[in-house]
């Protein structure tokens, strides 16, 4: 009898030693969706009847959400995250109506604290090196399933008036995700913002061998901090009212 019991204990830890290998991830590869409601940004840049107009003209000339996909390297607390598979599209979408900084290629070393991102701001590319953003989080009790993971959601707000949406799941070791976000106790599956009428959701996870190039920090641009990019950002876009501001937001994230 004693063997018996025994046996089940062993079997019992073998499989909860299993689960978890299979349930903590420590590297990989990350596809997300980027999804930008085009109608309802041209929606939020209207002043006046003839900016309605013009608006109006825009959507029945362009879909009413663009698609585009990224993928994230990770390992060891390091991430790269960088443009993705490309999608056709019937109607060609002009670079001006995707915004500048829709391509970024941004590296993130948790232990050390250091972002780098190289980002293309109209015919200038810039590379911001800086230490990884710190957003206040609040993780609320809300759960979501993304990409076949629970994750738990969390609030916070960047640049003072920008509310980020994000879901994490803490079966991912790395403390990263989309873009520059990070700072919450797992990698961060889902982003919504609504400011801008973006969202980034995994759509799957790869169990990939990670390569030492998978997780190389971008090079190209020229060197600034993030401050110096919004101080420079600032004259330019000054006089394009909603459209500058919205530039803005877009770039620093």
């Amino acid at each position: 009898m004693k063997s018996i019991h025994l046996t089940i204990i062993v079997c019992a830890i073998a499989l909860t030693s299993g689960q978890a290998q299979q349930t903590f991830i420590a590297k990989g590869k990350i596809e997300y969706e980027k999804v930008l409601s085009l109608h309802r940004s041209f929606e939020s840049m209207i002043d006046d009847d003839n900016d309605r107009s013009w608006i109006e003209t825009l959507k029945k000339n362009f879909p009413a959400t663009i698609t585009t996909y990224f993928n994230l390297y990770f390992e060891d607390g390091k991430t790269l995250y960088k443009p993705g598979r490309e999608v056709q599209t019937a109607t060609p979408i002009p670079d001006w109506l995707l915004g500048p900084a829709s391509d970024n290629v941004i590296y993130t070393d948790i232990a050390t604290d250091q972002n780098t991102a190289m980002k293309h701001v109209f015919e200038n590319t810039f590379l911001v090196q800086d230490s990884v953003r710190k957003i206040d989080w609040r993780i609320t009790m809300d759960t979501r399933t993304i990409a076949g993971f629970s994750c738990r959601k969390a609030v916070g707000k960047i640049m003072d008036s920008v509310y980020v949406i994000a879901f994490y799941t803490d079966q991912i070791l790395t403390s990263g995700g989309p873009e520059s976000f990070a700072g919450l106790p797992g990698m961060i599956l889902g982003v919504a913002i609504p400011r801008i009428n973006t969202t980034w959701f995994a759509t799957k996870l790869e169990l990939v061998q990670v390569k030492p190039e998978d997780l190389a920090p971008p090079k190209k641009g020229k060197k600034v901090n993030t401050k110096e990019l919004q101080e420079q950002l600032k004259g330019p876009m000054k006089d394009w009212g909603k459209w500058g501001q919205r530039n803005i937001w877009n770039i620093m994230i």
